[in-house]
Formats: structure tokens, sequence, C-alpha cells
């Protein structure tokens, strides 16, 4: 069984999103929550909220033992960009584009317990 939740159009790089989703995939869910908990960077909120959200869906399947959850895989996928401009110098304009993500977080139950 696999529970799933889905962040979409957040404002954040998925870069940003993909540094630190190496360092929860495969741990339990609460080793995970714990460790996202402590890192400095905005996207951990962000990822936090997302797995919360997976082990909240996971809770409403009867047959899912929520203790034993596992994340088995998380995904960030780029989303549409918002295209803005900077003025520059002798009248010209820089893009800037500011990026967005959609999170993926599958949970699945650990085989061992």
């Amino acid at each position: 069984m696999e529970a799933k939740a889905v962040s979409r159009y957040v404002r954040i790089s998925p870069q940003k999103v993909r540094m630190l989703i190496d360092a929860v995939k495969g741990k339990p869910v609460e080793a995970a929550l714990d460790k996202l908990k402590f890192m400095p960077q905005k996207a951990a909120g962000i990822v936090e909220k997302v797995v919360r959200s997976a082990v909240a869906n996971a809770d409403q399947k009867p047959d899912m033992d929520v203790d034993s959850l596992v994340i088995r895989n998380i995904m960030v996928d780029p989303g549409p960009m918002l295209k803005r401009f900077r003025a520059r110098a002798r009248g010209r304009g820089a893009r800037i584009l500011k990026r967005t993500a959609h999170i993926t977080v599958i949970l699945a139950e650990d085989s061992l317990s």
C-alpha cells in the first residue's frame, strides 16, 4: 500500500528543493520529520508540510499502519515560470525567471516491520 501527497505551484526553485530531499529519501517518516525540522532552508518547511499531508492521507486508509511508514520516493518537478523584467542600463530589460516547483511525496509501509 502507498500513500501520496502532491504540492503544486510552490514558489521556490526546484533546484533548491532537490538539494535536501536526498537527506530524507528512504528514511522512516518520524526520522525524516525530525531531520527536516532542524534544517535551516526554506524548502525544509515546505517538504515537511507535504510529508505531513502524505501521512494524513495514509491515516485515512484503514489497512495502513501509520507507525511503519517509510518515505519511498520524493520527486521535485519544475512548474511554470513567472517571467518578469528588471530595468538595466541604456533602456534595456533583463529577464527574471521566478521558478515554481511541484513536490510529490510517496510513502509506503516498511516491509521489515
